[in-house]
């Protein structure tokens, strides 16, 4: 897999530790949030605690394409002058639904745990995405979360930051997954644990990027019907054969895990 130039990330009040495995995992496991692992995006979920359930017009033109993370500190610091407090986030967040089959998905990776190393990749936020893992009982599964950073300040308003600073002229301003993921690997193959396979679970244009990266030995998982999923049909309709990874759509993540079952069952 290609590799990217280092990176820095900012400093997180909310950070995910999973537990360790005793031998090095055969299989990388990636996930993203929104719309993958739960079933609407988390940032328009939010919006049931505001006022009326609503944004102000004028705040919601202040979105620019590309610039979602600036646009939803806005959000944010307009929820906290209505006193929007991290209560009302953190109940929002717990009640989320997670998409269908998505309960399956984890309790098979949960006996089979000493296989696959687990992130998340989530251009969400912490705080958002520890309150939903806790609450549906998956956290521990998780051996790193990368998002955005965010917490609660002095005065109780809900904070959000940038991840990074990346050069990719495909994605947001402040998150290339394809950043995050060759510089895992990377950092992972220095300490000695390389991976058989990538399995990748996604939806979003911002899943799409670093799947592009993904070997012929890989597999990308986009959700059916959803952007990822429409660019990489694009892809192989204009480039033949230059998506490398196995391409395994989904409607229900029990599909998922269906397939990776029978990953193992192979190996055996």
């Amino acid at each position: 897999m290609k590799r990217c130039c280092e990176g820095v990330g900012l400093p997180c009040l909310f950070k995910g530790v999973g537990m360790a495995s005793p031998r090095p995992p055969k299989y990388l496991l990636v996930f993203d949030f929104d719309e993958t692992i739960i079933n609407e995006n988390s940032d328009d979920s939010i919006i049931r605690a505001a006022p009326g359930q609503a944004l102000p017009e004028h705040i919601r033109q202040t979105f620019r394409e590309g610039f979602y993370n600036e646009y939803m500190q806005r959000v944010l610091a307009y929820m906290g002058d209505q006193g929007v407090k991290m209560g009302d986030f953190k109940t929002v967040y717990e009640n989320i639904p997670l998409s269908p089959g998505m309960p399956d998905l984890f309790q098979f990776l949960s006996k089979n745990h000493e296989l696959f190393e687990i992130i998340l990749i989530s251009d969400a936020n912490m705080f958002g995405i520890e309150c939903s893992l806790r609450a549906a009982g998956f956290y521990s599964l998780f051996r790193k979360i990368f998002s955005n950073p965010s917490g609660f300040d002095k005065r109780g308003y809900f904070t959000l930051g940038p991840y990074h600073s990346h050069k990719c002229l495909d994605c947001p301003a402040n998150m290339c997954k394809r950043k995050i993921l060759t510089e895992y690997l990377a950092e992972r193959a220095q300490e000695e644990v390389e991976f058989e396979r990538v399995f990748y679970v996604g939806d979003g244009a911002n899943d799409f990027c670093p799947s592009v990266t993904l070997t012929s030995a890989d597999v990308a998982f986009p959700r059916k019907g959803y952007p990822m999923h429409r660019m990489t049909q694009e892809m192989e309709k204009k480039q033949p054969g230059a998506f490398q990874a196995t391409v395994v759509p989904w409607e229900s993540a029990a599909e998922v895990a269906r397939y990776l079952q029978e990953v193992l069952k192979k190996k055996c």
